[in-house]
C-alpha cells in the first residue's frame, strides 16, 4: 500500500504586544528616523505586526501553535513521534529549539531538530517530514515555524525594521492512505547570501561581525518573483496539476507586491491568495503556517481543497509544497 502524509492540524500563535503602523513611525521618531503609515503601505501592503515582551523566546511560541495543532489533529503530545522546528532565531546555540519545545510538550524521546532555511524554513521542513512519513520513519510528525525577528532588527534602518514581526504556526503532518502532501520542490544559491543575511557570530563570548538583519530589497524583490514561479510549475509539474487546479496560494509573506506578481505569473486571481501580510508583517518561517491556520479557521480553506505554499529566504532559498487539505 502506498503511504502518503497529511496534515490533519494547524495552529499558530501572534505575541499579544500587537504594533501599528502609527506605533512604529512614534517609536523610530525618538531615534530620529523618519517613515510613515503610507510609505510603509504602499512598499510592502503592512499596516502592523507583533513582538514578543522580554523573556519570550521562539519555543514559548512554538510552544501556544503546536498546542493547537495537536488539538486540531485529535491527538494528545505523548502521540507525537516527530518534531521539526524551522527557525533563524532559535533561543540559544543549542541544543535546538525543537527538542526545547519537545521538552515543554512534555515528552522524550522522538527525533526533534532544527531546520534553518530563513523565510523558506517552513517549506524545508515540511518537505523533511513528507519524506519521513512516507518512509515510514515517523507517523505523527509536528512541524512548526517560529521567530522571534524583533531581536534582531536595526530600528535605525527603516528599509528593514519596519517589515518584520514575531510568531509560530504549527501543523501536524500524519501518515495517510490517500494523497495529501502531492509534491515538494525545495532549492538554494549561496552566491545570493549577500542581499539579506544577518552577519554576526559569536566566539570567545563575543558576538563578532554585525547581529543586525541587512537586506538588499530590492536585489531580493527581483529575485523572488522569478524563483517563486519556477517552484510553483516545478510542484504543479510533479503532481501532474496546473495553476488552474490550485484553490488557494498560500506564499510566504514577505511583500504584498512580491505577491501580487507571483499570482499574475500563474494566473490567479488576488481573492484566492491567503494575504496575511498586512496585520503580521513578515514572520519569516512562521508566516506560512501562520496564514494556513488563519485561513483554516475562518473557513475559507476545506477538506479537499487544493493548497500551494511557497516561500523564498536568505541562503538564498526557496521552495513549493502543493497539498490536498
Amino acid at each position: 500500500m502506498t503511504r502518503f502524509a497529511r496534515i490533519t492540524g494547524t495552529g499558530s500563535c501572534l505575541p499579544p504586544r500587537r504594533l501599528s503602523n502609527a506605533d512604529m513611525v512614534e517609536m523610530l521618531a525618538r531615534r530620529d528616523v523618519e517613515t510613515s503609515d503610507e510609505w510603509i503601505v504602499a512598499r510592502t501592503g503592512i499596516q502592523a505586526r507583533h513582538f514578543v515582551d522580554d523573556g519570550v523566546f521562539s519555543s514559548d511560541l512554538a510552544l501556544q501553535a503546536s498546542r493547537q495543532a495537536i488539538a486540531a489533529a485529535g491527538l494528545e503530545p505523548d502521540a507525537i513521534d516527530l518534531i521539526i522546528v524551522a527557525t533563524s532565531t532559535p533561543d540559544m546555540v543549542f541544543p535546538s529549539t525543537a527538542a526545547l519545545l519537545q521538552h515543554k510538550l512534555g515528552i522524550a524521546g522522538c527525533p526533534a531538530f532544527d531546520v534553518q532555511a530563513v523565510c523558506s524554513g517552513f517549506i524545508y521542513a515540511l518537505t523533511v517530514a513528507d519524506a519521513m512519513v512516507r518512509t515510514d520513519a515517523a507517523h505523527k510528525a509536528l512541524v512548526v515555524g517560529a521567530e522571534v525577528f524583533s531581536r534582531i532588527l536595526d530600528f535605525n534602518d527603516r528599509t528593514t525594521c519596519v517589515l518584520f514581526g514575531d510568531g509560530a504556526g504549527a501543523v501536524v503532518v500524519e501518515a495517510s492512505d490517500t494523497p495529501g502532501i502531492l509534491a515538494t520542490d525545495i532549492h538554494a544559491d549561496g552566491k545570493h547570501s549577500g542581499i539579506l543575511c544577518v552577519p554576526g557570530h559569536v566566539a570567545g563570548g563575543q558576538i563578532l561581525g554585525d547581529p543586525l538583519l541587512k537586506m538588499d530589497g530590492q536585489a531580493v524583490f527581483k529575485l523572488a518573483v522569478g524563483v517563486l514561479e519556477d517552484t510553483a510549475l516545478a510542484s504543479l509539474s510533479k503532481a501532474g496539476k496546473t495553476a488552474a487546479d490550485i484553490d488557494w496560494l498560500i506564499p510566504h509573506q514577505a511583500n504584498i507586491r512580491i505577491m501580487q506578481g507571483t499570482a499574475r505569473k500563474l494566473k490567479l486571481p488576488m481573492d484566492k491568495v491567503v494575504v496575511t501580510v498586512n496585520e503580521h508583517g513578515n514572520t519569516s518561517a512562521a508566516s506560512i503556517p501562520l496564514a494556513l491556520d488563519a485561513a483554516v479557521r475562518d473557513g475559507r480553506i476545506k477538506p479537499g481543497h487544493t493548497l500551494l505554499l511557497e516561500g523564498v529566504g536568505g541562503g538564498f532559498t526557496w521552495g513549493s509544497v502543493l497539498l490536498t487539505y
